[in-house]
């Protein structure tokens, strides 16, 4: 389980806190052979980024929009919140199937300027 508190620190570590970068979701998948193992199956833009007290997460959608969520506009708020914020779960809503997935890790393609947040399908 991630929580706000790790993303801050992962994406300051990993682009500086780079703007133009945008948030993708980053799909991996069970090997059939090994589930120890994990494949890369893909990617998705990330559309909306909501910061909810009631279930104490922050929550990203993709809901196929042209909105992107960019490192500028998902960190600045971030920052400012109190350290009980920091401890929200990040969370994610891929489609109907897929809803309210753990995000299990952090990624980075500095060619295409996008961090990832992975879950497990």
């Amino acid at each position: 389980m991630k929580v706000i508190i790790d993303l801050i620190e992962d994406v300051r570590e990993q682009i500086g806190n780079h703007e133009a970068y945008e948030v993708t979701a980053g799909l991996l998948k069970e090997d059939a052979k090994d589930s120890k193992k994990l494949i890369y199956a893909g990617e998705a833009p990330l559309n909306v980024a909501v910061l909810d007290d009631e279930t104490k997460q922050l929550h990203f959608k993709i809901d196929g929009s042209d909105k992107k969520v960019t490192i500028g506009a998902l960190i600045p708020p971030l920052l400012i919140l109190d350290m009980e914020s920091m401890m929200y779960e990040l969370k994610m809503d891929v489609n109907a199937q897929y809803k309210n997935m753990d995000i299990v890790g952090f990624g980075k393609n500095d060619e295409q300027k996008r961090y990832i947040l992975f879950i497990k399908i």
